[in-house]
């Protein structure tokens, strides 16, 4: 999957039992589609998503308005990166690190077993890469 220029709108943090790790869950415009115009531009087919990631740990967050001196507004993702982790006794795991270019110099990084991804509503086309809030509902 793809989450390039996917707005990211909030996250939640579910606790886990005393067994396994919490959820963390990024509210998301995944862009199902890039259309290209006539006119060589593009519109973008968007649905608002759910991406859940399960028995999350070792969670560290890096999110920087203060650099960029920009007001708070949702941010971009550039892109997720996963590396599989096998421990001693066997168990395996992925490293997650959603790499964020808006704003710049932030990520966030985890580990997490796997993940879901529920779209909340079928995608609407928008010329722009994200869905106002009236959209989204």
């Amino acid at each position: 999957m793809n989450w390039h220029d996917n707005a990211l709108h909030a996250f939640r943090i579910l606790e886990g039992d005393d067994n396994n790790g919490g959820q963390i869950i990024l509210d998301i415009d995944f862009i199902t589609e890039w259309l290209r115009e006539k006119d060589n531009s593009f519109s973008f087919k968007i649905a608002p998503s759910d991406l859940i990631f399960i028995c999350v740990s070792d969670l560290l967050i890096s999110i920087d308005y203060a650099s960029a001196t920009a007001g708070v507004q949702p941010m971009v993702i550039h892109e997720i990166q996963r590396e599989k982790v096998t421990y001693p006794n066997g168990y395996s795991s992925f490293k997650w690190k959603v790499d964020i270019n808006w704003p710049p110099k932030s990520s966030i990084s985890f580990e997490s077993s796997g993940f879901t991804q529920v779209q909340r509503m079928e995608p609407i086309i928008s010329g722009a890469q994200y869905l106002s809030p009236s959209e989204r509902r």
